[in-house]
């Protein structure tokens, strides 16, 4: 199964695309133009050394947004809030029946031009919500990603650790996506509940900005205490 990620040339996505291709996911990074797509591809191969005995590393390769969605049953779609509505309007029609889209956006208020620790209020609640009412009906929409730093995602000599935060109202869409979260060593997922909960955890990310800003950094995460590990809730497990 292929991973499509939407925007993968930014530092979110295209750090999503270097920890999921080097756990031994097929991913196609999709961009506004093809061919940036394909550079961003190949950039990825070199510093995963795919072609070069990658073992047990999945393929990358990189396209337009258009066919990277066409293409996969799994979408991550990793772009800035300002320009999030455009980009699913551009891929609705090509997505997959039946596919399943992670929505990373945050509505950071660098959108309206002010700082990157402030947020904006979509229309709908949440980014997530403004993406849900573009999509086709019965697309399944999960949110998520939005606590993992862009930056740390791309270093890949050093682990990652934290929580993702997933919300969505079907669970069996929300444990595909942790699915791919426990592929990559020391990330665990929680489930959030229902897709509206986006509206408390997409702001997280100014908070984790402010945070950066303060000490410094640009590896702040979120992290849950009261279990060893997550996963799927009890009752669904």
């Amino acid at each position: 199964m292929s991973v499509a990620v939407i925007g993968g040339t930014g530092d979110e996505g295209f750090g999503l695309s270097l920890r999921l291709a080097r756990a031994g996911e097929d991913v196609v990074i999709g961009s506004r133009a093809e061919d940036r797509g394909q550079a961003a591809a190949q950039k990825a191969a070199d510093i995963l050394g795919l072609g070069s005995g990658s073992g047990t590393r999945g393929g990358i390769e990189g396209t337009s947004n258009e066919k990277a969605a066409a293409a996969c049953d799994i979408v991550f779609v990793t772009v800035p809030y300002a320009g999030q509505a455009e980009i699913y309007r551009s891929i609705k029609d090509a997505l997959r029946p039946g596919a399943i889209v992670c929505d990373t956006t945050t509505p950071l208020a660098t959108a309206v031009g002010r700082p990157a620790w402030h947020v904006v209020t979509p229309w709908e609640g949440s980014a997530a919500e403004q993406a849900k009412a573009i999509l086709p009906k019965g697309m399944r929409l999960v949110s998520g990603f939005q606590t993992v730093s862009g930056h740390a995602l791309q270093e890949l000599e050093h682990d990652l650790e934290g929580d993702v935060l997933l919300c969505g109202a079907e669970a069996e869409a929300k444990a595909a996506i942790g699915a791919l979260v426990e592929k990559i060593p020391n990330l665990r997922w929680i489930d959030a509940g229902l897709l509206s909960m986006a509206r408390i955890v997409e702001p997280l990310t100014a908070v984790l900005v402010s945070v950066n800003r303060v000490y410094g950094t640009d590896r702040a995460g979120i992290a849950l205490t009261g279990k060893d590990a997550w996963g799927l809730p009890r009752a669904q497990g």
